[in-house]
């Protein structure tokens, strides 16, 4: 969901994709584990069971983004790596390879988180989320954590995991879909019929707009923030001051 920083580019890709596949997997353990737990203990009050999921996702978000982010970059999303090779920090050949690895890991964490609370290791999300209103929240909150990450991965790098984390937790509060704007979680959250789970047949809505604000964010923010000149000694990014010399 976030880039703390680019990784090294002499890293074997192997160790990418674990690191992507683990983080993911990571990610979807909590984020659906947590669900779980807030629902069972919140005793109808939905209110409180989303402050425990969305509390306890931001505080996974920024520790995993911490763990995986210097060797992968710790995307843990298929948007985040595209908006990465938009912008020239990935090399395309390996957008494939981690979204793969996401994916997998993505359906992987939803076992693990399964398996903890007695359940299923998979089952068919019975969760109906469509609508115009919930595919342009998506849009929007995909749109907000691209920008976010761009912008801060640009000028303050070492905010970066906190600022995607704080944004995701704002995200499950002011977006009608509760900022899922991750298309490897929302596949695989058609893998579990919990109050965290969303119909399959869902699924190709709520990507094809967080598809459409991750591009929206990475043509606006791209913009706003131009690419370091050669030489800028932050990971990639640019300090504030050398991006004026770009302009």
């Amino acid at each position: 969901m976030g880039v703390m920083k680019h990784p090294d580019r002499s890293l074997f890709p192997a160790r990418r994709l674990v690191a992507e596949g683990l983080g993911t997997a990571l990610l979807l353990a909590v984020v659906v584990g947590s669900a779980i737990m807030g629902n069972r203990l919140a005793g109808g009050n939905a209110a409180i069971a989303l402050l425990a999921n969305s509390i306890a996702s931001g505080c996974g978000l920024v520790v995993l983004i911490l763990m995986f982010g210097g060797v992968s970059g710790a995307h843990m999303n298929p948007v985040v790596t595209l908006a990465e090779v938009w912008q020239r920090n990935l090399p395309a050949a390996l957008a494939l390879p981690y979204a793969a690895a996401q994916t997998g890991g993505a359906f992987a964490g939803v076992a693990i988180a399964h398996l903890m609370f007695g359940e299923p290791a998979f089952a068919a999300a019975t969760h109906a989320r469509t609508g115009a209103a919930l595919w342009w929240s998506e849009g929007v909150a995909t749109f907000g954590l691209v920008a976010t990450i761009i912008s801060c991965a640009r000028t303050r790098p070492h905010v970066t995991p906190y600022a995607a984390a704080l944004f995701i937790v704002a995200g499950y509060w002011f977006t009608a879909s509760s900022s899922f704007a991750n298309p490897a979680l929302t596949l695989a959250r058609a893998a579990t019929d919990t109050c965290a789970g969303i119909r399959l047949a869902d699924v190709p809505g709520y990507v094809l707009a967080q598809l459409a604000g991750a591009a929206a964010a990475t043509a606006v923010f791209g913009w706003l923030y131009p690419r370091a000149p050669a030489g800028a000694t932050v990971a990639g990014t640019a300090a504030p001051g050398e991006l004026a010399a770009a302009d």
